[in-house]
């Protein structure tokens, strides 16, 4: 799918603060040192995105193989966050783009329009807070973890050669 979202590839992510629970946030920056995977998605509880989460979390061990951080998001608030996590059994943190609305996917170029929702759009950002790999993909389609873990091969590998 064609979209913005590649022509961040080689930038500094943007940096966000977005709510992970009633009276949390968590930030982009904290996460300086390690890779990150952003998956945004259009909503909790939806069959496809139901099955994107619990993929990401089954998957876990992986993402830890390479320290990876995963955030999800969406423009769902916390509390369907956490109804759908608990129900879902994910332990990684679920963003709120709420408020400003998507304001974060926007910032990405992951924003749909009409819709009011973000895109199926993944990020993988390098240790240093650089978008190294991204893709947005059509709204019914799983994009699974194969592009995500191959981006996170070839992060290791750029690492190893400058050691």
């Amino acid at each position: 799918m064609t979209s913005l979202a590649g022509a961040l590839r080689g930038q500094r992510a943007p940096d966000f603060s977005l709510p992970s629970g009633p009276d949390r946030h968590i930030t982009l920056a904290q996460f300086h040192g390690a890779p990150v995977v952003l998956a945004f998605y259009p909503a909790d509880w939806s069959p496809v995105c139901s099955d994107q989460m619990a993929l990401y979390q089954a998957v876990m061990p992986e993402f830890t193989r390479y320290g990876a951080t995963v955030l999800g998001i969406s423009v769902d608030g916390v509390w369907c966050h956490r109804a759908f996590a608990e129900d879902r059994g994910i332990s990684f943190p679920l963003l709120s783009d709420f408020e400003p609305k998507g304001e974060v996917a926007r910032r990405y170029h992951s924003y749909r329009l009409p819709d009011g929702v973000a895109e199926r759009a993944l990020f993988v950002l390098d240790r240093d807070g650089y978008v190294a790999w991204s893709h947005i993909y059509p709204p019914h389609t799983n994009p699974g973890a194969d592009g995500i873990l191959h981006a996170l091969e070839a992060l290791t590998h750029e690492r190893q050669a400058v050691v």
